[in-house]
């Protein structure tokens, strides 16, 4: 662990034009990894909830919660009304263990929980009784809670829900860097910004107008350089504060990245920087099999 975070803080700065690119495999390790250890060393906030989430929230997290689900179409409408909805599969409503998941509704109120006691409900999500379900829109993706270990309340719980809840654009911070670094989607880009600035709600509005674009196929993430915990991430990309905003992209497999400092932030400039890297990344997978080709003929 030490070793992973050694190398990060190794890397000098680098001398560069308004786009760079290069290839972070001679690090021997994945940057998200990295700053995943060197943010948990920092310390974990008690929220996470990413910028531009609330906007799309489902209305059931305004109304009384949980929500009762008690068939498959109400439950399958309250999982697709939100990029992120979390329900509890419960045996009995009075067990000890929906009785922590109601006090984990109260606890968050902007994520929308149902709960639901239907055999049938319980038998088309293919979980057990006592199970927490995390589902969200971002990459299809769903996470499961065993809620019949004795040792699993309310505060895991709300932990579970807190790492796992990606959005179409989810904050970079210690809890979210968890689900950031499990998550199905193996490309990243990143926003590097000041939170601060008088343009920042402008420029989320055109972010998230992009996120839509690349929904299941790239993982957008809000970088905010007045965190001091997201400083290591800002010299990872050889940035510095007066070259921000940025965008950064990172495919995690293979370690490939992009840089593209930004004088303002554009869907068209935000689609245009995704595009280009898909399409290199394309060229790249389809060269072993033209040079295979080549050789068999």
């Amino acid at each position: 662990m030490q070793q992973l975070t050694c190398l990060l803080l190794r890397r000098g700065p680098e001398q560069g034009g308004m786009a760079r690119r290069g290839q972070a495999g001679t690090m021997g390790t994945s940057v998200f990894p990295c700053l995943f250890i060197i943010l948990l060393a920092r310390g974990s906030p008690a929220g996470c909830a990413g910028d531009g989430g609330s906007a799309s929230h489902s209305t059931a997290s305004t109304a009384e919660k949980p929500v009762l689900l008690n068939n498959i179409a109400d439950t399958e409408a309250f999982i697709s009304g939100a990029e992120v909805a979390v329900v509890g599969f419960f045996q009995e409503p009075g067990s000890p263990e929906a009785s922590q998941f109601r006090l984990v509704a109260s606890r968050i109120p902007e994520v929308p929980l149902g709960l639901s006691t239907s055999p049938a409900v319980l038998s088309h999500y293919g979980v057990a009784a006592n199970t927490v379900t995390l589902f969200r829109r971002v990459d299809n993706d769903r996470r499961d809670l065993d809620m019949n270990s004795k040792d699993v309340d309310a505060e895991k719980m709300i932990r579970f829900i807190r790492m796992n809840e990606l959005r179409l654009v989810t904050e970079y911070n210690p809890v979210t860097a968890i689900g950031v670094m499990q998550g199905s989607l193996q490309l990243h880009l990143l926003l590097i910004t000041d939170k601060m600035s008088p343009n920042h709600p402008e420029r989320m509005r055109r972010y998230r107008a992009a996120a839509e674009l690349f929904k299941g196929k790239i993982l957008f993430i809000l970088v905010d350089t007045n965190l001091k915990s997201n400083e290591r991430i800002v010299s990872f990309f050889k940035l510095k504060k007066s070259q921000v905003p940025a965008l950064a992209i990172f495919h995690t497999p293979d370690e490939e990245q992009d840089v593209l400092t930004l004088d303002e932030v554009s869907v068209e400039r935000v689609q245009d920087f995704c595009n280009r890297f898909l399409q290199r990344m394309q060229k790249k997978e389809d060269e072993p099999e033209e040079k295979a080709l080549s050789e068999e003929l």
